[in-house]
């Protein structure tokens, strides 16, 4: 079931604008720095981000390589690709925008300095498989660094909104809320990873707080940049009623006078 859910997890045109208006400034941006300073890509170097969302890391590592490097952005999701080629349309040097998929890269061997992934691994059906294309795609001596969410209990408003999609949406919508959030440990990762070819295997924790401004904002903005919007969307008033009430008592340990916060935990790898 989970494995199907995180297959469905692709977002149509007006899910990528919302998921780049509402979840890039709140999540993905503060992340891709992290992703940056990990992965130091300099001048003239070149740049993979797989599973690269509307691009925010692909931009980030932009800014690094200057004129004289290349970044290429892939994801196999195209109504990602089309917000992030409108996103990134002043920034240079110029983002090469690809459609294909992260377990069998239509890119040469060695083409690469730099491979980063911002949680994408958990969605890949086959991770060793997609670890092995970063590798293949790398220079021998090149860098690897990725993010990937620690499980749902690790992060708990993302917890507590999956239980109440759960009661009030039904089972599917539950489990999709909790499909980004894998049940892989630290040392499964570094395994992963290893296997796949890398060396000098470095895993961190990410802990940070996450703010929403209301509990109907933090619906919103999930379901909006998400394949729940539909599902949520269609709920009749009442049950979306009853749905904000239910989610507001949960939440009230996570909230104060300006709106909710509560921690995130990710894990953040970095290889040769």
């Amino acid at each position: 079931m989970i494995q199907r859910q995180r297959e469905q997890w692709q977002l149509d045109e007006g899910s990528a604008e919302a998921y780049e208006r509402y979840l890039v400034p709140l999540l993905f941006a503060p992340g891709a720095e992290y992703l940056i300073e990990l992965a130091t890509p300099g001048p003239g170097e070149r740049v993979l981000d797989v599973a690269c969302g509307t691009g925010i890391v692909a931009r980030r590592a932009a800014l690094r390589v200057g004129s004289g490097g290349k970044v290429v952005g892939l994801d196999l999701n195209e109504g990602m690709l089309g917000m992030a080629s409108k996103a990134s349309s002043d920034v240079r040097p110029v983002i090469e925008w690809r459609q294909g998929d992260a377990t069998s890269l239509p890119l040469p061997d060695g083409a690469f300095d730099v491979v980063l992934c911002q949680q994408g691994l958990q969605f890949f059906p086959d991770q060793p498989a997609a670890l092995s294309e970063m590798h293949r795609v790398l220079t021998p001596n090149g860098r690897l660094a990725l993010s990937v969410l620690r499980s749902v209990e690790h992060n708990p408003g993302y917890l507590l909104l999956a239980d109440a999609l759960e009661r009030h949406v039904g089972p599917e919508a539950g489990a999709m809320m909790r499909s980004p959030f894998p049940s892989l440990s630290g040392d499964e990762l570094r395994e992963l990873i290893t296997g796949a070819g890398f060396q000098d295997v470095g895993i961190f924790l990410g802990i940070g707080p996450v703010r929403y401004p209301t509990v109907d904002e933090f619906l919103r903005w999930e379901g909006a940049s998400s394949p729940l919007a539909e599902p949520i969307g269609a709920l009749k008033d009442d049950i979306r009623a009853a749905l904000i009430h239910d989610l507001g008592e949960a939440l009230r340990i996570y909230t104060d006078d300006v709106g909710i916060v509560f921690p995130t935990e990710t894990y953040l790898a970095v290889a040769r």
